[in-house]
């Protein structure tokens, strides 16, 4: 063989200039199985097994095989107003806790952006609430509204303001004592979050505004909040669908009483699979709610494509 022969060949197999042929590399997927795994089988799978089981009419202590019925039990969802009114529950609940939850939120961690005296100390104590498990919190609470030596009525009991009440089992009292709870477990995260978006706008800004004669208020309008928005709007969206999902908090402090009064969504889907034993009811009123809640990102999401994340 020729040398001009041997470089014809190599020349005619090798790709050319204009070739969008890459190499696969298969040893990649190996180094992202470790992380996908966990998410597939703890994840995904126990969503994909839901949804099917939403189909059927499954049931707990049944000897009959579990049979495939359909869009039945969404059409018993449609009439359940024992659901609806529980959806409307957490409709308020998960408003009620968000929007107070990040206005004092927004004050705190506006107030630990300054330079404070003890400042580290200040940022440690205000985070304690996040790092205590839901349970704790629950009875923690449970315990200041206790009506008999409960701290809140002592003190209601010393200024002279009555005797005191039962907040947790009035049927007036129940959900805004519940909705305090969830703003104060649930503040120290979005704090954190603000905080971190407030440390990352460049100071010259507002020492530049500042020196223009703009105040405190003109410039939070036009210098913090427009570098802020991205982040509030990621951190609201978060928490919606974190405080409507709420389960652990609610069921230590009130287990959906007085009445319903307390009864979130997950609480209901709750008592009818592990207290009535309809799985397959309960697994339909978790479509609806994964349902909402991916409209919700939907809405978020086409709100950062279209303005969020544009300076």
């Amino acid at each position: 063989m020729t040398l001009a022969t041997a470089t014809a060949r190599s020349t005619k197999h090798a790709p050319g200039p204009g070739s969008d042929r890459r190499p696969t590399d298969h040893g990649a997927w190996f180094l992202v199985l470790p992380a996908l795994l966990p998410i597939l089988v703890l994840s995904v799978g126990p969503l994909l097994y839901g949804i099917a089981l939403a189909f059927t009419d499954a049931q707990s202590g049944r000897t009959a095989p579990t049979q495939w019925i359909g869009l039945l039990n969404f059409r018993d969802l449609l009439h359940d107003t024992l659901f609806w009114e529980s959806f409307r529950i957490g409709l308020v609940w998960a408003a009620g806790v968000t929007v107070p939850q990040f206005l004092l939120a927004l004050g705190l961690a506006l107030l630990l952006n300054q330079d404070l005296r003890l400042r580290w100390l200040a940022r440690a104590l205000a985070i304690i609430p996040w790092a205590m498990p839901e349970v704790v919190v629950g009875i923690m609470w449970r315990l200041v509204y206790n009506p008999d030596a409960g701290i809140l009525n002592e003190t209601l009991r010393d200024l002279g303001l009555g005797d005191g009440r039962d907040w947790l089992t009035g049927l007036a009292t129940a959900l805004p004592a519940v909705i305090v709870v969830g703003i104060w477990a649930g503040m120290p995260q979005t704090t954190v979050v603000l905080l971190a978006g407030l440390q990352n706008t460049p100071r010259e800004l507002h020492e530049a505004a500042a020196m223009d004669g703009a105040g405190a208020w003109r410039r939070f309008r036009t210098v913090t909040w427009p570098a802020l928005r991205p982040v509030a709007l990621a951190i609201t969206a978060l928490n919606l669908i974190w405080n409507f999902n709420s389960f652990a908090l609610v069921y230590v402090l009130t287990s959906g009483g007085p009445g319903g009064r307390t009864r979130l969504p997950m609480l209901f889907a709750y008592e009818e699979a592990f207290r009535y034993g309809q799985f397959g009811y309960a697994a339909a009123m978790g479509c609806v709610m994964v349902a909402v809640i991916s409209v919700v990102l939907a809405f978020h999401l086409v709100g950062r494509l279209r303005g969020g994340d544009q300076r």
